[in-house]
C-alpha cells in the first residue's frame, strides 16, 4: 500500500500545510461561493444523530465547521503537523493522526464519512479508501467524496505546471490524478454503496487554474469574472468545464466491500 509516490505525496502535504496553509486562510475559504455551493448539495444528507468522520481532513476547517453547526464530528489526516492549528485552537475537537486505509475505528461506527479532494492522491486507486469508507459506516451510513475531474483547462494547466518544474521539482511533485463521473461513481459501488447523486462542481475554480483576469487576490480566489462565467459554464458544460465530481452514496447493508483486481 505505501508505494514511493505515496511517501512523497505524503511529504509533498507536510510540506504544504508547513509552508504554504494558514487555518485563517484556510478557514476564509469555507465562505467562498464555489464551497457554500457544495455545502448545499451535501449538507441536506448528514444525520445528527451519529458521528461524521472527515478522512483526509487536511488542517480540519470543515470538521470544525461541521461541529459549529451540531454536528459531531472526528478529523484524521496523515500528516500530523497540519493538525496543530486547529488542536491548539480549539482542544476539544477530536483531531487524529493516521491512514485512512487503515482507520482506528470500530465497525460500524459512523454515520457519514467525508472526504474532499483525497482520493485523487493515491497511485494504487480509491479502492482501499473506499473499502474502509464502508467498514466504518453503519448501514444507510452516508459518503460523500469529491474528486477532479480531466478537463481540456485541467490538461492545459497540469502541462504548464510541470513545464515549469524543474526535473528534480518534478520527482517531488505530490501525486494526482483526475476521475471521470463514471469511473467515480464505478469505485463507489464496487466498495459496496448505493450512488444517490452526482453533481458538477468548481467551474469557477477551474477558470482559477488559468491566472489572469480570473484570480482575485487572496488565497485561492477567484474573481467576480471567474464567479460569472463560472455559472454560465455550470449551465452549458457542467461536466467537461467543472473542477470536481462530488458523490453521495449510502452504504447498501449486507454487501460484502470488494476491490477492483488492480487494487
Amino acid at each position: 500500500m505505501r508505494t514511493e509516490r505515496y511517501r512523497r505525496t505524503q511529504q509533498s502535504w507536510a510540506q504544504i500545510w508547513s509552508d504554504e496553509a494558514t487555518l485563517m486562510a484556510e478557514r476564509e475559504t469555507l465562505g467562498y461561493r464555489r464551497a457554500r455551493q457544495e455545502r448545499a448539495f451535501y449538507l441536506p444528507h448528514l444525520p445528527r444523530d451519529a458521528l461524521l468522520l472527515e478522512a483526509g481532513c487536511g488542517m480540519g476547517i470543515r470538521v470544525a465547521e461541521l461541529a459549529g453547526l451540531g454536528y459531531r464530528t472526528v478529523g484524521i489526516d496523515y500528516v500530523e503537523q497540519a493538525l496543530r492549528p486547529l488542536k491548539s485552537a480549539n482542544p476539544d475537537q477530536t483531531l487524529l493522526a493516521g491512514d485512512i486505509h487503515r482507520l482506528p475505528f470500530q465497525s460500524e461506527s459512523f454515520g457519514a464519512y467525508l472526504s474532499f479532494g483525497v482520493l485523487e492522491h493515491f497511485d494504487f486507486g480509491p479502492g482501499p479508501a473506499l473499502a474502509e469508507a464502508w467498514r466504518i459506516l453503519r448501514p444507510g451510513g452516508v459518503l460523500v467524496v469529491s474528486v477532479p475531474v480531466p478537463s481540456l483547462v485541467r490538461h492545459l494547466v497540469d502541462r504548464r505546471r510541470l513545464g515549469r518544474a524543474s526535473p528534480a521539482e518534478q520527482g517531488s511533485l505530490l501525486y494526482e490524478t483526475a476521475y471521470e463521473r463514471d469511473e467515480l461513481e464505478a469505485a463507489v459501488r464496487l466498495a459496496g454503496f448505493e450512488v444517490v447523486a452526482s453533481h458538477p462542481i468548481g467551474h469557477s475554480f477551474t477558470l482559477w487554474g488559468l491566472g489572469w483576469p480570473f484570480r482575485a487576490s487572496g488565497y485561492y480566489r477567484t474573481t467576480g469574472l471567474a464567479e460569472w462565467l463560472g455559472d454560465r459554464l455550470r449551465d452549458w458544460l457542467p461536466w467537461s468545464m467543472a473542477f470536481g465530481c462530488l458523490t453521495i452514496a449510502h452504504r447498501i447493508p449486507n454487501r460484502v466491500s470488494r476491490r477492483s483486481p488492480d487494487q
